[in-house]
Formats: C-alpha cells, structure tokens, sequence
C-alpha cells in the first residue's frame, strides 16, 4: 500500500497556516504603504516604522517566548500569539491616526514573535529522519507561496483603502484555535531549574556543529538579504532600465524556483545527505553572485535568479532540520529562538556589508565581494559541520 503524502497530515497542515502567518506581517500590507503615506499625511521616511515596529519586538522577544515553550508548552504560547497578531492586525484597519496604527503594528509584532520559531520547533517534535526534512522542505514551500502571493492579495485589497489589507491578519484567528484545539503535539515535560536549565542551552550552543549551523544561517541571510534582495533591484532598475513590473516578476521567479525546490527536497534527502545539501547550496549562492556581477543582458538574470531560489530552497531547510535535531525537546524552543535572532541579524547587516562594497567599487564589486564571502562561509561551515 503506497504511504500517504506527509503534507496531508493535519498536524502539518496547521503548521502550515502558522509559517503562513509569519510572512503575512509585512509583505501584505507593503504594497498599501504608497496610499498609507498620502492618506494620512507622512513621509516616505516614516512609513519605515510600519515595519521597524511591527519586526523590533522580536529582536527582543524571540527567545523569551521559545523559552516559555519550552517550559509551558508550545500550544499555550502559540496560540495565544496567534490571536493577538490577528486582532491587533484587525484593529489596524479602524486605526484613525498613524500614531495608533503603530501603536497597534507594535503589538502585533510582539505576538508575530512567537510564530516563526516555535513552528520549527514543533516540526522537530513530531517529525524525525527523513520525514523532518521533507516536513522543512513543505514548510519552507509554504513561505515561499505566503512570499509570492501576499504582494499581489494585499495590492488588490488597498484598492478599496488603505487600510484593507490589515483584515487579512485576522485569518491568525481560525489558525489559533486549530493550533489549541486541534494540533496533536508531543509538549515538552521540562523541569529543569533555570539555572540548569541555561547550563544545558549552553552547552548545546557551544559544540562545534551548532556553531557552524547558526553560521550558515547567518551567512544565508547576510548573502540574501544583502545581495539579492536588496541590491539585485536596484541593479535591474540602474544598469537595466527595468521597470517595477519587470523587477516584481524576476523577483517572483525567485520564490517559485524556491518553492518548487524545497518542494522536492523529500526526494533530494533520499539520495543526499543534510550537509551535502547545504554545501551545494553555498555553491550556488557563489555561482549566482558571480553571473550576476557579468550579467550582459537584462533576460539573463533570469538564470542567477532561478539559481539563488534553488539555493535558498535546498539550503535553508537542510540548516534547520540539523538544527532541530541538534537540541532535545525541552529545549529546542528557545534553541530555534536563537536562530531567529540570528537571522535577524543577517537580514539587517546584510545590506550594510555589501552596500560597503558598492560604495568602494560600484555593483560589480558588490556581487563579486559577495560571493567570496559565500565561498569563505561554505569553507568555514564545512570545517565545523564535517
């Protein structure tokens, strides 16, 4: 008797609609920000906090909810932060005044902090070997769907006003009580002393393979968030004339090949290992960058950017599915945490360093310098993880 697709598993499913949450934050009210800023009378400049705001409680906030997870249990956190990122999202649509809308985006980014870690977790709790790294690569296709169609879902609804969009977060409600009354996850039973309790985390962060995971993780979004999806639109408009329409659909390109990747990557973990995975993708980043840097026609950066969504998809879930497996039950909450804050740290250096080099020496030396630092971090990675 064939085995039943994993995705069809509800418990799956559920985690599905949390990662879902997790990127509909900010990429589906961004494309309102333009009429945000002309409705109520702000500058471009202040429309940043909508974002700034909305991403800050995370910095913050991250571990102190992986570590509650890891005490109380992952549903009571989860839930909880899935209803308050639904109603203070919600509410944003009656904000009457840009100071109460970021009163309220604040809010909701203290609930959105507990969502995108504790969903890793809780795919490291129910699923093992094979079946995680599928479990990752469906998850991560998830992502790469909520990335690719929230723009367009949140561009048609600011039609009507400016403040439509904000409605779609209330979608977090029926997934909170799904993650409550539904999802069947095997909780955690810690009841180790906090100080034991730090020891262990301690531990587990300092070995070798740990450190070289988060170093992937930080080296993957440092490349992503710094090269290509900050500084590859600015080279198709500069160098290529392209217009946002064209720059939108490359990018798009690149969460479909990322999605499509991650989508396969159950077969893929058949026939090679996690490491051999994250290596390859490391080889890619270093190949897109540089095809990028001696792109001689606008049409050809389709390639590179059919690549780096390749790299991402087979990349990021390998990195987390090792690191799910690094840390025991009790403690893999707040240890996925810390990943996120690393991550977060990625996602804001990253512009700054290759941004450097395009002061120094213009785009080309950007996308070059940016690909030795790929190649660097995969001989380093490799040293720790070997």
């Amino acid at each position: 008797m064939k085995k039943r697709k994993l995705y069809y598993d509800l418990n799956l499913q559920i985690i599905f609609g949390v990662t879902l949450m997790v990127v509909l934050g900010v990429s589906s009210v961004a494309p309102a920000f333009p009429r945000i800023a002309r409705d109520l009378g702000i500058s471009n400049k202040e429309i940043e906090l909508l974002v700034s705001l909305f991403t800050l409680p995370g910095v913050i906030l991250t571990p102190v909810f992986g570590f509650l997870a890891d005490r109380f249990g992952r549903r009571l956190i989860l839930g909880p932060a899935l209803f308050l990122f639904g109603i203070a999202g919600g509410a944003c649509f009656f904000a009457s005044s840009f100071s109460l809308l970021l009163v309220l985006r604040f809010i909701q980014g203290i609930g959105a902090a507990a969502l995108g870690s504790i969903n890793l977790a809780i795919i490291g709790d129910l699923y093992s070997g094979k079946e995680r790294v599928a479990a990752m690569g469906y998850n991560s296709s998830a992502l790469s769907i909520g990335t690719a169609l929230y723009p367009a879902f949140g561009g048609a609804l600011a039609m009507f006003g400016w403040n439509y969009p904000f409605l779609l977060s209330l979608l977090a409600l029926p997934i909170g009580l799904l993650v409550i009354f539904r999802l069947k996850n095997p909780e955690p039973r810690n009841q180790q002393h906090l100080r034991e309790y730090l020891q262990t985390l301690y531990e587990l962060i300092m070995q070798k393979k740990v450190i070289g995971l988060f170093i992937a993780s930080l080296a993957t979004f440092i490349i992503m968030y710094g090269a290509f999806l900050t500084y590859f639109p600015l080279y198709m408009g500069n160098s290529f004339g392209s217009s946002s329409l064209i720059i939108g659909a490359f990018m798009s390109t690149f969460s479909v090949s990322n999605g499509l990747t991650a989508y396969q990557l159950e077969r893929l973990s058949k026939r090679f290992s996690e490491l051999q995975l994250i290596r390859t993708g490391f080889i890619l980043y270093v190949i897109v960058l540089v095809l990028l840097a001696l792109a001689p026609s606008l049409w050809f950066l389709l390639i590179p950017t059919l690549l780096a969504g390749v790299a991402n998809g087979i990349n990021i879930p390998s990195i987390l599915t090792l690191l799910t497996g690094a840390a025991p039950m009790r403690n893999r909450a707040v240890f996925m945490s810390i990943n996120g804050m690393i991550l977060r740290v990625g996602q804001t250096i990253g512009p700054l360093l290759v941004g450097f080099f395009y002061v120094l020496g213009g785009i080309q030396l950007a996308f070059l310098a940016a690909a030795a630092f790929a190649a660097i971090m995969l001989i380093l990675v490799l040293a720790c993880i070997s």
